[in-house]
């Protein structure tokens, strides 16, 4: 009796498959919540703007009245806390207010009040660049 040795010749790709998909679904699960980082304000517009350097501190009031510093959020009562942390090694930082051109001006008012008693004396309002179209 002769055997014949068959090599087997074919590869089975079905654990490389298992992988795939797995992987797949782990990216479409992560990808949304890397990209909700963002803070969506709507800035009012100007023609005229400063840049903004770096050393700031930035403070955003979305149009839900929620407050950001450094895309940190804060809620209003620990606000003055926060920004004193910020500017306790360096009190000539400036705040640049980034508020939706929909939030209450009274929040805006609140935030500048609770900055300057804990010595803040620059402020900037951010505002986005109008698109001249000629």
């Amino acid at each position: 009796m002769k055997r014949k040795n068959k090599i087997v010749s074919d590869i089975n790709i079905t654990p490389f498959t298992d992988v795939v998909l797995v992987l797949l679904i782990i990216f479409m699960i992560t990808t949304p919540m890397l990209s909700n980082n963002e803070i969506k304000i709507n800035l009012p517009k100007a023609e005229v703007t400063e840049n903004a350097k770096s050393k700031n501190i930035e403070i955003t009031a979305d149009k839900d009245g929620f407050i950001y510093i450094d895309n940190k959020q804060v809620h209003m009562a620990y606000l003055e806390e926060a920004i004193f942390k910020l500017t306790r090694s360096n009190p000539d930082k400036a705040v640049v207010i980034k508020g939706d051109k929909n939030v209450q001006y009274d929040l805006i008012i609140q935030i500048i009040d609770k900055a300057k008693k804990t010595g803040v004396t620059k402020f900037a309002l951010a505002v986005d660049t109008k698109s001249s179209k000629k």
